[in-house]
């Protein structure tokens, strides 16, 4: 049986911590930031934690 290739694409875009989490981007951050305000920016700004039930298909798909 073949080997499962990474999700290039998926790899790309999230981190595996050391302790096995899932780290991704917030979503909305790429331009017309000057229209949202302060508190909202600094939330996109940061980055965040996948919850358990998508973290579980991120590293199917990450042959993690």
């Amino acid at each position: 049986m073949p080997k499962q290739k990474t999700h290039k694409g998926l790899k790309k875009r999230v981190k595996i911590t050391a302790s096995g989490k899932v780290k991704r981007h917030r979503t909305g951050a790429g331009h017309l930031m000057s229209s949202k305000n302060a508190k909202r920016r600094r939330r996109v700004s940061s980055s965040a934690i996948m919850n358990s039930t998508t973290t579980k298909t991120t590293k199917i798909a990450l042959c993690k």
